[in-house]
């Protein structure tokens, strides 16, 4: 075996390995309405886009997370489908995309393929037990739009069941319920790195180009 490819196998098997910040989601019953709810979302066809209504506001708020994400992700085409896909798989599970970014911050620290000592897989550290309750064999934890599709739609199910008590939603998804350290990383992390508020500019062309 060549120098380099041995180099390139260890490389890839360390990264595969290193601890992510994550507890793990804990198997709970659910409901078969809430199942075949959440089997329904996730199945829903991929749409390639932001869920942004126009250009102005699309560009402005990738601009600004792009620059904000340069260091933790270098590769231009990399970071902008991370972005893109992350805007449209929040909003379509009705998350704030900015709240997924402390998320996977926390979680991961932007690592694709991150797995925490429990298991927990890639970017929003997914527990595998997921794809058996709602998925397929077929699932990649560890593909961008699976990982970021089934994040979100787990976060947005806790957020449910716990009726908008994001603190205890968090707690959840961490598996650490009753616990304030983990929902205090990861809203901490939304408000100091990834908070957004559209500058005056873009608001006003954004309302000019729907006058």
């Amino acid at each position: 075996m060549k120098k380099t490819t041995y180099t390139g196998l260890l490389l890839t098997a360390l990264i595969l390995t290193l601890p992510a910040h994550a507890g793990g989601q804990l198997e709970e019953a659910m409901s078969a309405n809430v199942r075949s709810s959440l089997q329904r979302a996730l199945a829903d066809t991929a749409v390639t886009r932001t869920a942004f209504r126009n250009t102005a506001d699309e560009a402005a708020w990738l601009k600004e997370m792009s620059r904000r994400l340069a260091k933790r992700m270098p590769d231009e085409s990399e970071r902008m489908e991370f972005l893109t896909t992350l805007h449209w798989e929040a909003s379509r599970a009705g998350v704030d995309p900015q709240l997924m970014l402390g998320l996977i911050q926390v979680e991961s620290g932007f690592r694709k393929y991150a797995v925490s000592p429990v298991g927990a897989r890639g970017y929003t550290q997914v527990m595998p037990f997921w794809i058996k309750a709602i998925g397929n064999a077929d699932h990649n934890l560890f593909q961008l739009r699976t990982n970021l599709r089934y994040g979100a739609l787990i976060l947005r199910h806790y957020i449910d069941i716990e009726r908008g008590d994001l603190y205890r939603a968090l707690g959840r998804y961490n598996g650490s319920l009753g616990r304030p350290e983990y929902p205090t990383l990861v809203v901490g992390a939304w408000k100091r790195h990834w908070d957004y508020t559209p500058s005056t500019r873009s608001a006003d062309a954004s309302s000019a180009s729907r006058s």
